[in-house]
């Protein structure tokens, strides 16, 4: 009887041996889980850009709310979610003769040059439209060459000639063309221009020191990101040189960037590595869904022909080639796309609006648009921003990508000094 006590104490003693060890262990557990936020691959955000699922500012999506089995809630990078920033007083204006995705935009003057687009995802536009600040109207439709690209056009202007690169030739996930052309905005004339060595989708595109600069975008197949970097003298619409030249290669390929020039520098900001591809086989090149990653890296040249990092865009931003103005020694950036949401997988719109401040060389989040939106086509007049076209949200609560729209809006600009 004894030895059998012996061995039930024996048996007890192992038992919670066993039990202390496992109690240790999730404890341990809980409080290295307690100390890290969760951050998909690629995305690292200040801890003052993170908020608390389910304590959600204002027309984000409260469907993200999550708590574990203990009931207390889980953090999400703010990626995923609407960042603070101040209502703005937002007035509609006459909209766009057509809806538009993926279009451009170019600002002379008065006068805000729109061309191309989808209208869905069949249906691509062959034309320019142009709107006037002055007097808010819509009028001076006219076509383009017929081997203009529709989509993910590179575009810049001098001041009167604009020069379209490149770009996707067709509805559906068409590659893209190499030819470029330029137009006369006196004239509203168009002429043939000297084509990029190799086609690209998409490219960060501008004018800097008297040469036409074409960088990035995407390969043929629209996924691959392209690094390549090429240059040509340019005046008055008009090649000066035979060929393209080839430049220092950008850090970090693929499309939907913006491309800016302010005092002599050269800025790319945000943008993403992959995109959609057409389906293997399709007979209309049907888009099939494909990983990418955006990005809120920032890069700079100047006249050391280095590339610069610069201070990263407060969340990543992708869709926003034509989604900027430069006011007042900043760079205004209008809405775009984000990463994808962790857990539905869903394209995530952009519904604020950014500032770089050249001076202090800070990002700053200055306002909420009337809904979440990309490709947006930007302008600003007499202290007016202005935006039209894209895609917008399913709603306050679905940041998804839904409806093609033609809407102008216009609200006054308030930046941070």
């Amino acid at each position: 009887m004894a030895r059998q006590a012996g061995k039930q104490n024996c048996g007890r003693l192992v038992l919670v041996s066993c039990l202390s060890l496992l109690a240790l262990g999730l404890v341990a557990d809980f409080l290295w889980a307690s100390s890290h936020r969760f951050s998909p691959a690629g995305t690292y955000l200040p801890s003052s850009f993170t908020t608390v699922i389910g304590k959600l500012p204002p027309d984000s999506n409260e469907k993200d709310t999550k708590k574990d089995k203990e009931g207390k809630e889980r953090k999400l990078s703010a990626t995923f979610q609407d960042l603070d920033a101040p209502q703005l007083e937002w007035e509609k204006m006459p909209a766009a003769p057509v809806p538009r995705l993926d279009g451009a935009a170019i600002q002379i003057r008065n006068l805000l040059y729109v061309f191309a687009g989808y209208g869905n995802i069949n249906l691509v536009h062959t034309h320019v439209d142009i709107y006037n600040f002055v007097d808010n109207t819509w009028g001076g439709r006219f076509d383009m060459p017929k081997e203009m690209a529709h989509s993910h056009l590179g575009m810049v202007t001098d001041g009167r000639y604009i020069y379209i690169v490149t770009g996707q030739y067709g509805p559906q996930c068409r590659g893209p063309t190499a030819k470029t052309f330029v137009l006369d905005t006196d004239t509203n004339t168009w002429s043939d221009f000297i084509s990029l060595p190799v086609p690209r989708y998409a490219p960060a595109t501008q004018l800097w020191r008297g040469r036409l600069h074409v960088m990035g975008g995407s390969k043929e197949n629209r996924h691959t990101p392209g690094l390549e970097h090429w240059s040509i003298a340019v005046k008055d619409g008009k090649a000066l040189e035979k060929e393209w030249r080839s430049e220092i290669p950008i850090p970090r390929g693929g499309p939907h960037r913006a491309c800016v020039v302010v005092d002599d520098r050269l800025f790319v900001l945000g943008g993403q590595e992959g995109d959609f591809m057409a389906k293997p086989g399709s007979p209309i090149f049907k888009c099939s869904r494909r990983l990418e990653v955006v990005f809120s890296d920032v890069y700079m040249l100047d006249e050391e022909m280095k590339w610069k990092v610069m201070p990263s865009m407060p969340k990543p931003d992708s869709h926003i080639e034509f989604a900027w103005k430069v006011v007042n020694n900043s760079i205004v950036i209008v809405g775009g796309t984000t990463e994808k949401h962790p857990e539905t997988k869903k394209m995530v719109l952009v519904g604020e609006i950014f500032q770089f401040n050249l001076n202090t060389m800070k990002w700053y989040v200055i306002g909420k648009l009337p809904y979440r939106v990309k490709t947006t086509l930007v302008g600003y007049w007499d202290g007016q921003l202005y935006f039209t076209s894209g895609q917008r949200d399913k709603g306050p609560d679905d940041p998804a990508p839904r409806k093609v729209v033609a809407e102008m809006w216009r609200t006054k600009l308030i930046l941070n000094p």
